[in-house]
């Protein structure tokens, strides 16, 4: 049974559960759900949405991190609420128990990805399944915009599709986010990691374009040549027609398939109250077309995560 076949099939056995896409190439809104009492049948429709449409969005989901950790439990191990983020600077304001408290990752306005990425590639065992849910968010701007790693690589010209798959990428904190003045001294942090730039998934088989704003080179290449390389790929990842954008009201919930997707944090609020929660699931080692694994260079994330599903 193909993705699309099983999310037809275990949708339309959900009663009141709807699935409306946003673009053709990427996002869906799932309503009919609550996610605060989600039975094992909904939770595996929304697994089959969620890999069909790469990101989905359900509103009025009212819940607290407890009861958001809960429902994201039932997609697979959660990690730590990020790799390099000390714990006493998470600050969850309704977490209920020491888990909530260590995976929910509370997020204020001081806190703005406004740069393209797939989350935590600089280690081995980036996460697979990223959510989001709003708390507060201003009434203009602070919009998300998500991007489908996988059309892209489906939309690539035959000789470069055979180019990415035989490249690797180098993935770390490094020169890419000094220059946007984040995290310090990314030294300090230890992880580099190189990937295949191109993944393969292994619930769907599909391949995906592995890069974002982490991919500092090429293997193999110049500085120079790592970066042109980079944009022409990134290029494809961000055209239009590949990308939607969400607007954020409180109780939304998104879930993203990191596999395969990039995304970006529009930084337009200025002063303005933004609240945000995050898990994540644990991830696998990506494999690349030619079936050889990630590899860490310098970093250990097992205390971050156990390895999930690639």
């Amino acid at each position: 049974m193909t993705t699309n076949t099983l999310a037809k099939s275990q949708v339309g056995q959900i009663v009141g559960m709807t699935v409306d896409p946003v673009t053709p190439s990427i996002g869906a809104r799932i309503s009919g759900v609550n996610v605060a009492d989600a039975t094992p049948e909904v939770v595996a429709a929304i697994r089959s949405t969620l890999l069909k449409h790469k990101v989905i969005f359900i509103r009025d989901q009212h819940v607290d991190a407890e009861s958001f950790l809960n429902f994201a439990e039932q997609f697979g191990a959660t990690t730590l609420h990020h790799p390099i983020v000390p714990s006493a600077d998470n600050k969850v304001s309704d977490g209920a128990s020491l888990k909530a408290k260590a995976n929910v990752w509370e997020r204020d306005n001081s806190y703005r990805s406004d740069h393209w990425h797939t989350d935590v590639t600089f280690i081995d065992r980036p996460v697979s399944i990223s959510m989001l849910r709003c708390i507060n968010c201003p009434t203009n701007g602070g919009d998300t915009l998500f991007a489908n790693t996988a059309t892209a690589y489906e939309r690539l010209p035959a000789p470069l599709r055979a180019l990415a798959d035989s490249l690797r990428a180098v993935h770390s904190l490094g020169p890419g986010m000094r220059k946007r003045g984040r995290w310090g001294d990314p030294g300090m942090y230890g992880f580099v990691t190189e990937h295949p730039v191109v993944r393969v998934h292994s619930e769907t088989g599909e391949r995906s374009l592995m890069l974002g704003s982490f991919a500092e080179e090429i293997v193999g290449f110049s500085t120079d040549a790592s970066a042109g390389m980079i944009k022409i790929f990134q290029d494809y990842i961000l055209m239009p027609e590949n990308v939607v954008r969400w607007t954020w009201s409180p109780g939304d919930l998104a879930m993203w398939d990191n596999r395969a997707t990039q995304h970006y944090a529009v930084n337009d609020y200025g002063d303005n109250a933004r609240l945000m929660q995050r898990l994540t699931i644990a991830g696998g080692i990506p494999v690349g077309v030619d079936g050889r694994s990630s590899r860490s260079i310098c970093g250990d994330a097992s205390s971050f995560s156990s390895i999930g599903r690639a």
